[in-house]
């Protein structure tokens, strides 16, 4: 059960931290960093499993590999943001928090065109 492993990894950490904040508050973030790092990497191998499948089935399915790939990386690209942001979110820096999400956001549309243009042509293809 990772769920498990992950929820105690994430109350050992709030423990922690609220112990680190009564004698050194700047120390708290680390702490909070450090947890949200082991918690990617345990969600990591979880990831490339996933990845795996999604390759298999693609190919299995004779699907475009190219929009499978886009697909993935967008994926990875709205977990990192969020990840950051949340990050930034902690430390009390919001601005910041928010250019992260817009800039997150702007790869995820500027990643997402290739895709968007097969199918506007798909659909004038199909319109008569």
């Amino acid at each position: 059960m990772d769920i498990v492993k992950i929820v105690g990894i994430a109350i050992v950490a709030v423990i922690i931290i609220t112990l680190i904040k009564q004698y050194k508050p700047e120390f708290a973030i680390y702490v909070s960093i450090i947890a949200g790092i082991i918690i990617f990497f345990m969600v990591f191998d979880q990831l490339s499993g996933i990845i795996n499948l999604i390759n298999e089935l693609t190919t299995k399915a004779n699907l475009n590999s190219d929009f499978i790939k886009i697909l993935l990386k967008i994926t990875g690209i709205a977990f990192l943001a969020e990840f950051a942001l949340q990050i930034c979110m902690d430390l009390g820096e919001s601005a910041l928090a928010n250019k992260v999400d817009l800039g997150g956001k702007v790869i995820i549309i500027s990643l997402s065109i290739p895709i968007l243009s097969s199918l506007v042509e798909s659909v004038v293809q199909i319109l008569p």
